[in-house]
């Protein structure tokens, strides 16, 4: 008897590596599931830095917010990787990803806890944090092992990343444990921060690394990037919802609805100019930079989410800061994204191309503009609206021009 479509049940099956030239090959539902767990995170982050920033505790805001975008970043990192080279959809695997998404939401819980501790300027209180980090680790290691103990070819790979990842997690432990002041803990964090980043580089120089799929990675990338720019439109509905709540459905409403949600769309548009899937095929070597790269792309469009939350406390009369520091809370991390996106455009092809400098300079002169119009005291509106012009103008310029530049470093990859 034959059945049609994919096996019915889930039990366990080997785990002897996917084929990273498996034809077809997208983002499971679980993936999908997966995701959703970082809706909450990012936004529980997303929702502290606003509060600190609209507070005017921009030094503590900020290093609360580097601190953690990069904690549930990587932990989005790990398992993405792993389950593009790995994924057997059986019922072990299923049940290691709802273990690493309870630990993802435990460390969501303790974000306010960060931020109000390094705020204070005592000893840093990440508690729950490391809890959070050591359940969704618990999950991750016991994928690593027994992809070490049904995968010969892939052994070192895997016992190198259980490994690394192992004895970061006694490190946490013992940070959170001993409760040092913020500089003694800085200190410990960073060393912690190298060991787990040094798996991936040492499975890879050393073993061969996993049999991840591009198109695969590429897409999952591309799905976090779309969830993480939920944060963008969340922010724009708060701050319609200001401006309807103290004056009622006008013009400015309108004009925020739509500059909005443009910018969002925007922030869309230059990300998936790169081709990143077709480059990885092609050149896997360029994957590390790229994939630990988004980090920034990452922090920056939930700090642009979050700049849109300030604003909306500004508009509702809760900011303790004025128009301008308000405007910057969106147009720095914009021009972030900006630069990064077109760094990792750069860093995937390997060519610097002059006609990004224009764009560059071009989206940053109109953010500076935003900033200077705030300062004359233009309405918040018409500053806002401003910024949205920046991904515009590298949109235009690669859509008109941009593009050949592009096709000829397609066709120089394909050459080699």
């Amino acid at each position: 008897m034959t059945t049609l479509g994919p096996r019915l049940n889930h039990s366990m099956t080997r785990m002897t590596g996917r084929d990273p030239d498996e034809r077809h090959r997208g983002a499971t539902p679980l993936e999908l599931f997966f995701d959703l767990v970082f809706v909450v995170a990012f936004g529980a982050v997303a929702d502290e830095l606003a509060h600190y920033l609209a507070d005017g505790h921009v030094v503590s805001a900020v290093l609360s917010f580097a601190f953690m975008v990069f904690a549930v970043s990587w932990a989005w990192i790990n398992y993405s990787w792993f389950a593009s080279a790995f994924d057997t959809d059986d019922w072990f695997f299923r049940v290691a990803t709802m273990v690493q998404m309870v630990g993802v939401l435990v460390l969501a819980l303790g974000t306010p806890d960060v931020f109000a501790s390094i705020d204070e300027g005592g000893a840093l209180d990440n508690r729950v944090v490391v809890a959070g980090y050591v359940i969704m680790r618990l999950g991750m290691v016991a994928l690593w092992l027994r992809a070490a103990a049904q995968a010969p070819q892939h052994r070192r790979a895997a016992l190198t990343f259980a490994s690394t990842i192992g004895l970061a997690q006694v490190g946490w432990v013992l940070v959170a444990v001993l409760s040092l002041p913020l500089p003694a803990t800085v200190a410990l964090v960073l060393p912690l921060y190298l060991l787990e980043l040094s798996g991936p580089v040492i499975a890879n120089r050393r073993t061969g690394g996993i049999p991840w799929h591009p198109h695969h990675i590429a897409e999952r990338y591309g799905l976090l990037v779309i969830i993480t720019l939920g944060e963008v439109v969340i922010g724009t509905i708060t701050t319609i919802s200001a401006v309807v709540h103290q004056q009622g459905w006008t013009v400015d409403a309108a004009v925020l609805a739509v500059a909005g949600t443009a910018l969002a769309f925007g922030l869309w548009w230059v990300y998936f100019i790169t081709p990143s899937g077709r480059v990885l095929s092609v050149r896997r070597e360029r994957a590390f930079v790229w994939g630990y790269g988004h980090i920034l792309v990452f922090a920056a469009i939930v700090a642009t989410g979050a700049g849109l939350h300030v604003a909306a406390y500004a508009l509702e009369g809760e900011a303790h800061i004025d128009e301008v520091g308000v405007v910057l809370t969106i147009a720095v991390p914009v021009l972030v994204l900006t630069v990064a996106d077109i760094a990792l455009y750069s860093l995937l092809f390997r060519r610097f191309d002059l006609f990004h400098v224009p764009l560059v300079v071009a989206a940053m002169i109109v953010l500076i503009a935003s900033i200077l119009a705030s300062a004359a005291g233009v309405s918040m509106t018409v500053s806002l609206s401003l910024i949205v012009l920046a991904p515009l103008i590298v949109i235009v310029g690669f859509e008109t021009v941009g593009h050949r530049h592009q096709a000829d470093a397609l066709d120089d990859l394909a050459g080699r």
